[in-house]
């Protein structure tokens, strides 16, 4: 059984007053969404930078209207100011945390969109620890919901952290199974953390704070919108070390979830069932283009490479381990040769590139790349392209 519990406490670096306040204002400013925010971030470096900067240098990294919105404070932005301090304030287990928190899962920076910004209730180390998503249709038949509870129990038992998303049917009864085992569960929700959604699932979000975590990138106060949970459901597959299926229809959130986890490379695990069951034809579909059939949980710990998961022990918070942002100054070190100013720009050259290649010449980890790109680019030194390809802007 592996250990899921890193031995040394995880705690997130309190955000202060000044800097929690330009979190939330970058983050809620209309317009500036994920990809407005990396910009600017980008630029000028943190959110204090960003509005101590002039209209006229906003505008070298957004357009007009969006560097006019950042003039102004959104609306209703000193109530949410003070309802986050005050919510933070309630209990010891609450925390924003953003990308440079060395309390961050290193895992989600794998991703090629990680959430900037992350709310959190419960013990962060299960953040850290080695998981598996499980997830389904709102509507599964009574096997598909014993078989959601089962799979998370045992899976638990093996020592997997199980990450689902609090939602009605196959969600919930993956959350139930994973208390009923010694590991905790992670609920990656799309609502502010101060909601619950559904309403039904208030007693077992209770029991998750207390044997596991919530996690959201929507502030407080932020509805159960329909665009929010597609979104929210790659955090899911960033999670996991692989996304299992146990029922979904063809045309469903889980399929997107197997997707995402399919190309960060994650492994895809499928339960099949009957040929009648609408519910099951999602994973059959998802059997047919190569995910891995499941009958048994051996056959998901099969798949899951002792190798693998020494790597994920490794990214957590053990006695050897090297934090998220250990990781990243390693990454960083200036090689011998004063001709190459840092290794992943020498790796680069002139040329876009894509991930693997880099991986190839730097020799680095995925994870250990990924953390080095992420800072590259939040520097201004290169441009993430579509497909996971790299160019480089300016030598540093």
């Amino acid at each position: 059984m592996l250990n899921p519990l890193p031995t040394t406490p995880v705690r997130a670096a309190p955000l202060g007053t000044d800097e929690l306040a330009a979190w939330l204002r970058l983050m809620e400013t209309p317009g500036v969404g994920r990809l407005g925010a990396r910009r600017l971030l980008s630029r000028f470096g943190s959110p204090q930078e960003i509005f101590r900067a002039t209209e006229r240098e906003w505008r070298l990294a957004v357009d007009g209207a969006l560097a006019a919105a950042l003039t102004r404070e959104p609306e209703g932005f000193a109530a949410l100011l003070s309802r986050t301090q005050t919510w933070l304030a309630a209990a010891p287990h609450r925390a924003v945390l953003t990308l440079g928190d060395a309390a961050y899962p290193s895992r989600l920076l794998e991703l090629p969109d990680p959430p900037l910004v992350l709310y959190a209730e419960g013990s962060l180390h299960w953040l850290h620890a080695p998981a598996i998503a499980i997830v389904g249709t709102r509507h599964p038949t009574p096997t598909g919901r014993e078989n959601a509870r089962h799979f998370a129990r045992e899976l638990s038992q093996a020592g997997w952290v199980i990450v689902s998303g609090l939602a009605a049917g196959i969600d919930g009864q993956a959350h139930e199974g994973a208390l009923e085992g010694p590991c905790g569960t992670v609920a990656v929700v799309g609502t502010g953390l101060d909601q619950v959604y559904p309403r039904s699932h208030r007693g077992l979000a209770e029991r998750i704070t207390q044997a596991g975590v919530i996690l959201s990138e929507y502030p407080l106060g932020a509805a159960p919108l329909p665009a929010h949970f597609p979104q929210r459901n790659r955090i899911l597959a960033g999670l996991g070390a692989g996304t299992l299926v146990v029922e979904a229809a063809v045309q469903s959130g889980s399929l997107i979830t197997a997707r995402l986890a399919a190309e960060c490379g994650r492994e895809v695990f499928a339960i099949p069932g009957s040929i009648h069951n609408v519910q099951a034809r999602g994973c059959h579909a998802l059997i047919k283009q190569g995910a891995k059939l499941v009958e048994t949980c051996e056959d998901v710990l099969d798949e899951l490479r002792p190798g693998r998961v020494a790597q994920l022990i490794l990214s957590g918070f053990d006695d050897g381990a090297e934090t998220a942002q250990t990781k990243s100054e390693a990454a960083l070190e200036e090689p011998a040769d004063p001709a190459c100013d840092h290794p992943v720009l020498a790796a680069l050259g002139d040329e876009p590139t894509a991930l693997d290649t880099l991986q190839l010449r730097t020799g680095l980890s995925a994870s250990e790349l990924t953390v080095a790109l992420l800072d590259l680019e939040l520097t201004g030194a290169i441009e993430r392209l579509p497909g996971q390809i790299f160019q480089r802007l300016a030598r540093v």
